[in-house]
């Protein structure tokens, strides 16, 4: 089984392991609400988002699971403060994301005009449906 899964850039900065296409990892998924990456990446492509990594909700009862990384695409997008707001917020433009091949994925990018990494879109298949000898990270 195919699943797709949200890595916030800042998880990996913070207290993550750098993982690659082939890789076979242990991640924390938490099921998202595709609603929350809209603005990030667009309708089409959050509607196919099933979970997000997450080093930090052990205490929220979440199981580690084993995946094998199928795909990896940097996400960049632009951000900007809302006109006619008085905040000093920052949010994504919609309609602005940037999708960018990686083999390898270690919480930093490279510099793109005009937008900022956010994170990454990985597509992986659940261990139980990988071949056994596959190299892991992440135990």
């Amino acid at each position: 089984m195919t699943v797709t899964v949200w890595v916030d850039d800042w998880q990996i900065q913070c207290c993550g392991q750098s993982f690659a296409t082939g890789d076979v990892v242990s991640w924390n998924l938490l099921q998202v609400d595709p609603e929350d990456y809209v603005d990030i990446v667009g309708s089409q492509r959050a509607s196919g988002i099933d979970f997000r990594e997450e080093h930090h909700g052990q205490d929220q009862g979440c199981a580690a699971t084993w995946l094998e990384v199928l795909t990896i695409a940097e996400v960049h997008c632009q951000y900007e403060v809302p006109p006619g707001s008085t905040a000093n917020h920052y949010y994504p433009v919609p309609g602005t994301a940037v999708l960018v091949p990686a083999e390898e994925a270690d919480g930093w990018a490279e510099a793109r005009p005009d937008v900022r990494f956010v994170g990454y879109l990985v597509t992986a298949r659940r261990a139980a449906d990988v071949p056994k000898g596959t190299a892991t990270r992440g135990q």
